[in-house]
């Protein structure tokens, strides 16, 4: 006769990490990941962000042992910011044919062909406010930022660079790129929308990264509201319609929902980009022993691909790489 106990036992299938890698619903690879690289115009040698350890900003010199460093590793994608020497009202280092993510482009192209190479796109780095395009006063003009961003999107296409990144939530940014490209010959330059990006406090330690912090104000007036769902599927929608061909979701941790949802209501490639402020406060944690930061950085991955996510932007990517290749 049959003890008494439950006949269905979830736990048989968790009895060995065999078995759980086998029915493993989810998983992670380091071709789900991209690695940012700040490029600094002004330095000569690597100089390391105090609010996010283990990055550093990278001279141009060192653009090409970043890249090879990251394919080595398995990864497919690298996504560049660049600080420029100099900055105006109106972020015209953007364009310059040697400017500093030009440079970076070439030299990471050089240094491992096979990589792609994404540039961030957008104007926070190169003008002088720190906003996100051309001001008309204390107000973001959308179209006459447009309108550089044309400009910005071909001189890097020029470049030879593989992926377009707007990041400034222009409306209708990804339509003028779209056209500024085909206009020029570069129909087949793919583009990667930061279709929905919050005006979030997760982006402290960027700003220090990458010189971008804004000289008043800040950036909600283009930027999403934390509290809206619904209207990341509107931003999404446009984005497709306009001619993007992945989108993104920005930050992560505190927006699985937004990525879900937005992975259910397109059918693109859907990317997530866990920003710095989730990056430091895992490391200040970590520093401090409160908690296992490989099983957290991986949980934390894993999550975003459960959510929906083909691609992480993350600067955990080496340090992800190398654990899988040891798993």
């Amino acid at each position: 006769m049959r003890k008494t106990g439950p006949v269905i036992r979830p736990r048989r299938l968790r009895q060995s990490p065999a078995i759980r890698r086998m029915v493993r619903e989810t998983t992670l690879s380091p071709e789900n990941l991209i690695y940012p690289i700040f490029v600094d115009e002004t330095i000569s040698e690597p100089r390391p962000v105090g609010s996010m350890p283990g990055v550093s900003r990278q001279p141009i010199s060192a653009v090409g042992e970043v890249t090879r460093e990251a394919a080595s590793l398995g990864i497919p994608g690298i996504i560049i910011f660049g600080i420029p020497k100099e900055k105006d009202a109106i972020g015209s280092s953007g364009w310059d044919k040697h400017g500093v993510v030009q440079e970076a482009i070439r030299a990471a192209k050089k240094a491992s062909p096979e990589t792609c190479v994404i540039a961030d796109t957008c104007f926070c780095e190169y003008t002088d406010h720190g906003h996100c395009g051309v001001l008309d006063h204390e107000t973001v003009d959308n179209d006459a930022t447009l309108a550089n961003l044309q400009r910005e999107s071909v001189s890097y296409a020029e470049a030879g660079v593989d992926i377009i990144a707007p990041s400034g939530m222009m409306d209708g940014m990804v339509a003028a790129i779209r056209a500024g490209l085909d206009d020029k010959g570069f129909q087949d330059v793919p583009i990667m929308s930061y279709a929905v990006k919050y005006a979030s406090a997760y982006f402290g330690p960027f700003r220090d990264a990458a010189d971008s912090t804004p000289s008043f104000g800040d950036r909600s007036t283009y930027q999403m509201d934390p509290g809206n769902a619904r209207e990341a599927i509107r931003e999404a929608l446009l984005d497709v319609d306009e001619g993007a061909d992945i989108l993104m979701v920005k930050p992560g941790l505190a927006y699985m929902d937004i990525i879900r949802s937005v992975k259910e209501a397109t059918n693109l490639p859907m990317a997530v980009y866990n920003v710095s402020g989730e990056y430091a406060m895992v490391k200040a944690a970590a520093e401090r022993g409160w908690i296992d930061e490989r099983r957290v950085v991986m949980e934390t991955m894993l999550n975003f691909r459960r959510a929906g996510a083909d691609l992480i932007l993350t600067y955990h990517a080496l340090d992800v790489a190398r654990w899988l290749a040891h798993d």
